[in-house]
């Protein structure tokens, strides 16, 4: 038995849960999500609790089963409080602000405030939001774990970390080791 999987997610008060068919509906304060499951599991709702189970004893039964249990208290942790992610922008001029642009928030770094020299405007998908605290912190805020997370891997994707002096963009408890340069010393 999955030691992940059997343990039943408990509803808090304010979220309702709808399972239909083949998928769970969890709504709640924040906002409402979705996710569609497969036949090797089954999700049912006992009393303010949401049990998942498999059907099988299958390699792939036994997989999912920890999976969906996973992914189904993430949502159901995102309706009642969300998810946030942090990112540092480290190196001398290296900065970034919050702009609209064409009526959609965007994560804006002008020319050369990356170290390139083009703008950049990274546009935020719909259900997560940003915040700068000063100008060089970005809190990324959103109901769906996955999308945060993923978002937040893409800003960091335009300029990683540099692995001698350690500029660029980096999540806030992520240790960056450096190397040593020519020198050697």
């Amino acid at each position: 038995m999955s030691r992940i999987g059997k343990l039943p997610i408990p509803v808090p008060a304010g979220v309702s849960v709808k399972i239909d068919g083949m998928s769970v509906h969890v709504k709640g304060p924040l906002g409402e999500l979705w996710q569609d499951f497969r036949p090797e599991v089954a999700v049912a709702l006992e009393e303010n609790e949401i049990v998942v189970t498999r059907t099988s004893e299958h390699r792939k039964a036994r997989a999912f089963h920890g999976l969906y249990r996973s992914l189904i208290a993430n949502m159901v942790h995102g309706v009642t409080e969300g998810f946030s992610k942090t990112l540092e922008i480290q190196g001398v001029g290296y900065r970034a602000g919050i702009e609209k642009v064409s009526g959609d928030d965007c994560v804006v770094f002008k020319k050369g405030e990356l170290g390139f020299s083009h703008p950049i405007y990274f546009a935020l998908p719909d259900g997560i939001s940003a915040v700068m605290d000063g100008r060089t912190k970005i809190t990324l805020k959103g109901i769906d774990k996955s999308l945060v997370g993923l978002v937040a891997a893409k800003i960091r994707d335009l300029k990683p970390p540099d692995a001698y002096k350690g500029k660029g963009i980096r999540y806030s408890d992520e240790v960056v080791r450096l190397k040593v340069g020519k020198s050697g010393a």
